[in-house]
């Protein structure tokens, strides 16, 4: 069992305990675990996503178990509705303690591969719609005293994949943001970290997918280049969210926390 299947309650998980969470891209995968992991353990969730039902489904779950969450429909390209999905958190519920920027984006191909309406949208959702976030964020973290952003990169993000040049490029330039990020706002008691996961078995490797030439294929890579031989899953990596959101990981910041059953040693 994870923590974050546990039944613990919130007074059991202090750490998130009363703490506001808005997450990107939270519909599904990663980014729904996570902020049900942290609804779980106390913290006030408001779950956004593209699809506003797929958010909403997330509320309505967690709303099953007892526990209050928000939702909204977010289109993380559009800077101003970003912004404006932060200023409401904090205007509804006092503060914004942590942001999981999440939404991304992936398509397969090389070089000569990759339209370059491909790659532009790879750089709109893995790098540009978090920064946006981010800046939206820091202002009202600095005013609360402080607060914990993590970013969604990759393992790609630190090794290289083969003929997946936009996903690459594009996590390994979150990596570096998120570091720069956190070396100019430490001071303020403001940490950035980078999620880089591996393998995990959403719909998201639909582009690793296509590139190996099927599922099966994909199947076999896990099974024979991943260390531990298999995929991870949501809620091993909503373990590493609940860590970085939470006060267990006060003196961790500007970190690529990898989590990929060892795939980039």
């Amino acid at each position: 069992m994870t923590l974050a299947e546990t039944p613990f309650t919130a007074q059991c998980f202090p750490a998130l305990d009363g703490k506001v969470a808005l997450v990107t891209g939270a519909g599904s995968g990663i980014g729904r675990a996570g902020a049900m992991a942290m609804a779980r353990h106390g913290a006030k969730v408001v779950v956004t996503d593209l699809d506003a039902d797929k958010a909403a489904q997330v509320v309505e779950e967690l709303q099953l178990e007892g526990i209050n969450a928000a939702s909204a429909g977010l289109d993380v390209t559009d800077d101003d509705a970003v912004s404006a999905e932060i200023d409401k958190t904090v205007k509804t519920y006092g503060s914004i303690d942590v942001l999981h920027s999440h939404a991304g984006y992936q398509i397969e191909g090389n070089l000569e591969q990759v339209p370059l309406e491909g790659m532009d949208l790879s750089w709109r959702l893995n790098v540009r719609s978090h920064f946006i976030a981010a800046r939206a964020t820091v202002g009202h973290m600095r005013a609360q005293g402080g607060g914990s952003i993590i970013v969604t990169s990759s393992n790609s993000g630190v090794q290289y994949d083969r003929e997946m040049i936009a996903y690459a490029t594009t996590k390994h330039a979150v990596v570096a943001m998120t570091r720069q990020m956190a070396a100019d706002y430490a001071k303020d008691n403001i940490r950035f970290n980078s999620l880089c996961p591996g393998f995990i078995d959403t719909p998201f490797n639909a582009g690793f997918e296509t590139q190996m030439g099927g599922r099966d294929k994909l199947e076999r890579y896990v099974a024979k280049t991943i260390p531990m031989g298999r995929w991870g899953t949501t809620d091993e990596i909503s373990d590493s969210i609940l860590f970085l959101a939470s006060d267990m990981s006060t003196f961790m910041t500007g970190h690529a926390l990898v989590i990929d059953g060892g795939e980039c040693i």
